[in-house]
């Protein structure tokens, strides 16, 4: 049976300066560290971080995934989630104040834009490798993580996922027509649990 769905809130990981400065695009200069620290002090208190997640049974059948709630047929998902019985399905944001910085800056500064985008997919990212992390510590092992629009595993899946996980009203994300997340840095992901057996 699949666990009910939770929320956790997490504090502000530390900026990866390098990270951002690689999203960007951009080398670590005198001038452009100047931009960047600027930006990071501007949106560092406007940001969330927050991760809804379920615990799901999990079967797989040659290319598909059966999660309890919804089944998915991805070559790529099945070898990631290989061997497990049990998946976290999960989704994180950082909130939407980043997108309305990114809007503010295409008009105003698109240097400062493009490093506000970085700064957003930094963020996101840093906190997926937190939960992944605490849910490391609290299950045991876990495969690397997986998600929709990743290899063969079609971005329609984000349909499912945010409706099983409820993530408009858990966190506030939302997809529109094309699947795409609002706040713009979100992710969904699956990430397996190594040697958790089936709870029947």
């Amino acid at each position: 049976m699949s666990a009910p769905i939770l929320v956790k809130t997490y504090a502000a990981p530390p900026f990866d300066e390098r990270e951002i400065l690689r999203y960007a695009g951009s080398k670590e200069e005198e001038g452009i560290s100047e931009l960047l620290h600027s930006c990071m002090e501007e949106i560092k208190d406007k940001l969330v971080y927050k991760v809804c997640f379920q615990e799901f049974p999990l079967q797989i059948e040659g290319d598909s995934c059966h999660f309890e709630a919804f089944s998915c047929r991805s070559k790529g998902l099945a070898q990631c989630l290989n061997g497990c019985e049990r998946v976290i399905i999960f989704a994180a944001t950082v909130g939407i104040e980043i997108d309305r910085f990114i809007e503010k800056y295409s008009l105003l500064s698109p240097s400062r834009a493009v490093l506000m985008q970085a700064i957003g997919t930094e963020r996101v990212e840093a906190l997926c490798d937190i939960f992944c992390k605490d849910m490391q510590k609290e299950k045991g092992g876990l495969t690397s993580r997986f998600s929709p629009g990743y290899g063969d595993l079609s971005l329609q899946v984000q349909k499912e996922v945010a409706s099983v996980l409820d993530c408009a009203k858990k966190i506030g994300v939302y997809l529109n027509e094309s699947m795409l997340m609002s706040p713009s840095k979100s992710v969904t992901a699956f990430v397996g649990l190594v040697g958790q057996v089936r709870v029947e």
